[in-house]
């Protein structure tokens, strides 16, 4: 069928993406938007707009679309977007599906049966079964999802029951589905991605994604291709995500996730959708990734087989710059009084000066994207960029991205997915990058030091008392729900204890004693709404 007009089930800046591959193909575009999200940009910006009550009911979705006469919903990324029965409720519905085969996305999107399918197409994965089996550190997955969302590494017995509920609780939120397992945790592997298309009943590789360096187990930083791959292990990887991509039949854009370590590699799992990250490789390769899953989708004449990565050119890295603190990461709120984005590289936006940055959604602000003859060069062009970039009124990570990319350990290629462990954000970075004379596959047969304590640890806000006796507020570091309390009034504490959980943005937040101390009132209940610098619970030695 011919798309005349697209549906985009999402929001914000993917929506904007969109929007604006349809306007280039010459499909008109309709916009959905939820009651708390009506003053939002992707709202203003397609040819039809259409109130739902959520993001999350795919029935909506559906009833706008042929209410507006739409043939064809984008599901974009997230909400719904991996969700095989809202394809499966597209396609009953008479309306194409822009994205895989719900079957694909099946098989695709649980982890443990992605697993099963992995092994036997011959492609490595990592070590999975019983935490008396994998042994510490292990690592807690939810089944059904990715982005971070369900996910606890875990370093003691100890920790385990409660990184298990925790795992369960937020994939639950996140997925509907509280399915999770335990995988043997890596400390420092890289996290390389291969761009994969599918259609024809065929499927290849558009290269490689480096996304090494992460913050609560999401992404900050991307860049193609990867400092870390040569060609035969391109090669390698590459062949390995099509023998899984061809075993689930799968169609459209998607991308196949791996961890590296050296030169051995591990599937991890298979984004059954377009990525956050997907500007990089189409800078390198040329194609547009989104116009392809359009052309795919509508049964246009497109050949993947065509678009090969020979025809990759230079090197392209991408930021994302957050509403969100530079330190810990944590979600922040507020109205953009002032943004100024760079002109003389991509920028992907969601949001206009003016807008506001709530709670509900994802804070992203924008996806800024250098492309060059070079790596050098490209990074340069980047932090140029980025000291053009200028955003008042919300509290934004700005500082920090203008710190990762001039960092040496960066710029020399050298980051895995410790890397913000190991140099905690806005520290004093090296004078230059580790003496590193062993590249590549090696093995050193010592002990891995423990990393650091991760840097979105909550802190507290210490205070002192006109009686000599030391007292902390411990308040909320960014707007959330409090969803569970876990001390009262007069118990004792240890340091690092866990005191209250917060949950943003589908993520949840633990807030802990920063010394042993005697609970001394706690002013929230769960249920309750926090903003930032909230006090919670007040501590005394």
């Amino acid at each position: 069928m011919t798309i005349r007009k697209l549906l985009v089930a999402n929001r914000g800046e993917i929506a904007l993406r969109v929007f604006r591959a349809c306007r280039e193909l010459g499909i008109a575009t309709v916009a959905v938007v939820a009651p708390d999200d009506k003053g939002s940009l992707h709202a203003r910006s397609a040819d039809e707009t259409v109130e739902i009550a959520s993001y999350l009911f795919s029935e909506e979705h559906i009833r706008a679309a042929r209410r507006t006469g739409a043939d064809a919903i984008h599901p974009g990324y997230g909400f719904l977007a991996e969700n095989p029965d809202f394809a499966e409720a597209v396609g009953a519905a008479e309306l194409a599906w822009v994205g895989p085969p719900p079957d694909a996305l099946r098989a695709g999107g649980d982890k443990l049966e992605a697993k099963r399918i992995a092994r036997e197409a011959g492609v490595p994965v990592v070590p999975g079964g019983e935490p008396d089996e994998i042994g510490f550190p292990l690592v807690v997955k939810a089944a059904a999802g990715g982005g971070g969302r369900g996910m606890r590494v875990v370093r003691a017995r100890e920790e385990l029951g409660d990184a298990l509920e925790a795992a369960r609780r937020e994939a639950k939120a996140a997925f509907g589905d509280d399915r999770v397992f335990c995988e043997h945790y890596v400390e420092r592997p890289r996290h390389v991605e291969i761009q994969l298309l599918g259609a024809g009943g065929d499927v290849v590789a558009l290269g490689e994604r480096d996304c090494s360096v992460q913050r609560r187990h999401q992404k900050v930083l991307e860049e193609s291709p990867s400092p870390a791959v040569d060609a035969n292990l391109r090669e390698a990887m590459s062949g390995a995500a099509v023998r899984f991509a061809r075993a689930i039949g799968y169609e459209n854009a998607g991308t196949a996730e791996f961890m590296l370590d050296g030169h051995d590699f591990y599937f991890l799992e298979l984004n059954g959708r377009i990525q956050v990250e997907h500007p990089v490789t189409e800078l390198v390769t040329r194609v547009d990734l989104v116009q392809a899953q359009l052309q795919i989708a509508g049964g246009r004449p497109f050949d993947p087989l065509q678009q090969t990565v020979a025809k990759s050119v230079g090197h392209a890295v991408e930021v994302r710059l957050y509403a969100e603190d530079p330190r810990t990461f944590f979600p922040q709120t507020g109205r953009i009084s002032r943004l100024r984005l760079p002109r003389d590289i991509r920028v992907d936006a969601g949001v206009d000066e003016g807008d506001e940055i709530g709670i509900a959604y994802d804070p992203m602000i924008a996806k800024l994207i250098a492309h060059d003859s070079s790596r050098e060069a490209a990074f340069g062009r980047l932090r140029a960029a980025l000291d053009e970039t200028e955003v008042e009124g919300v509290t934004t990570n700005l500082p920090f991205l203008r710190w990762l990319v001039a960092h040496p350990v960066v710029r020399a290629g050298e980051a895995t997915t410790a890397f913000l462990t190991e140099y905690p954000p806005l520290s004093p970075p090296p004078l230059r990058a580790p003496d590193r004379p062993w590249r590549g596959a090696f093995r050193l047969n010592l002990a891995v030091p423990p990393p650091a304590p991760a840097p979105d640890v909550a802190a507290a806000t210490t205070t002192h008392d006109g009686g000599g006796g030391e007292q902390s507020a411990v308040t909320a570091p960014m707007p959330g729900t409090v969803i569970r309390v876990l001390v009262s009034a007069g118990e004792k504490v240890q340091p690092r204890q866990p005191l209250v959980v917060l949950e943003a943005m589908k993520m949840e937040t633990a807030l802990s004693s920063p010394y042993e101390a005697v609970v001394r009132a706690v002013h929230v209940a769960e249920g309750d709404q926090v903003a930032g610098g909230e006090v919670v619970v007040e501590l005394e030695e």
